[in-house]
């Protein structure tokens, strides 16, 4: 088995090329319902925080407000992906629409660390410099706060979230749940301390967490976009499986990705005995790679060994990542 390109002159009038698994119609991963009434509790929310925010000077207000601005936005965005995603995707998108939800994920990440990069900026000002901020507003809409983000946390739980355009608006909603709490107890300690510093200091928090969640989505929507390995999913040690199949004598460009997370594709060329069947050698390997990996998209190509002819060749010169039995 080997991961490159491998040319071989051999008679393809024995070849056996098989789609195993195929399914180009896309399904609705998420739950529309549940996105649904999660965008309305933060939008509804999001206005109230909006206007007591400025009423009382808090950042921390604010700041939330701002991220539960780009948590409606996500939840909006994941709803019109799960409609594009769900239309045919027509003669030119063979794999269908799928993977416009990486994309609307990768979206999501951006934001995030975009608007951490915005907060972190602005709390540093306030920790120069701290306003007088009102403390017992900002404790009483926190607490609400923490409410409608555990509600909507809850409610997103219930959608599929191997999606990435679900997991980030999940993402989003967590992290300013997390937000919350720490405004929390920000305004707790202005009221018992007149300690102004620590609504910048839950600010600081809030940026750290929209960091961590926007490195962690960016991180997962390039490595499908860049077609690597699905994560836990070691081409080696796929192809090595497939080599010791019953009659199989060699397993080479093997190739092993994702359409979106949860949706692997595999390909790979497989030279079998010279009076072993082909199909049902293929058949084999499909039923393997369905139970043991949950590979359910497969192309096998499979061939016989092609006669031996008298080749010369240095020692060590033998291809590299070939795999055979």
């Amino acid at each position: 088995m080997r991961n490159g390109e491998r040319a071989r002159d051999h008679d393809h009038d024995d070849a056996h090329q098989h789609h195993g698994g195929h399914s180009h119609g896309i399904s609705v991963d998420a739950d529309r319902r549940y996105l649904t009434i999660a965008f309305v509790l933060i939008v509804g929310f999001m206005v109230i925080e909006v206007v007591v925010g400025i009423v009382a000077h808090s950042l921390a207000l604010l700041s939330d407000a701002a991220h539960m601005l780009t948590d409606a936005g996500a939840l909006a965005l994941s709803l019109v992906v799960i409609r594009y995603v769900g239309q045919p995707g027509g003669e030119f998108l063979t794999y269908g629409r799928r993977r416009a939800e990486v994309l609307s994920g990768q979206a999501n990440s951006a934001v995030l660390l975009v608007l951490g990069v915005l907060v972190t900026y602005e709390s540093i000002s306030r920790l120069i410099s701290p306003p007088d901020v009102a403390g017992l507003a900002v404790t009483i809409v926190a607490a609400v706060g923490v409410t409608v983000n555990v509600a909507a946390a809850w409610v997103l739980a219930k959608a599929n979230r191997q999606s990435l355009n679900v997991e980030g608006s999940f993402q989003h909603i967590v992290t300013d749940l997390y937000a919350f709490i720490g405004t929390l107890v920000a305004g707790v300690v202005i009221i018992f301390t007149g300690f102004d510093r620590a609504d910048a200091i839950a600010s600081l928090v809030v940026a750290g967490l929209m960091f961590r969640s926007g490195y962690d989505l960016q991180r997962k929507a390039i490595r499908v976009l860049l077609e690597g390995a699905p994560e836990g999913l070691l081409p080696t040690e796929v192809g090595m499986a497939m080599a010791r199949g019953e009659h199989v004598k060699e397993v080479h460009d093997l190739h092993l990705w994702e359409l979106a997370p949860g949706h692997p594709i595999l390909t790979a060329h497989v030279l079998v005995a010279a009076k072993a069947d082909c199909h049902a050698v293929r058949r084999a390997l499909e039923r393997m790679l369905k139970q043991r990996f949950e590979i359910n998209h497969t192309t096998l190509q499979v061939d016989h060994v092609p006669d031996q002819l008298l080749s010369i060749q240095r020692q060590g010169d033998r291809p590299p990542h070939t795999i055979t039995t």
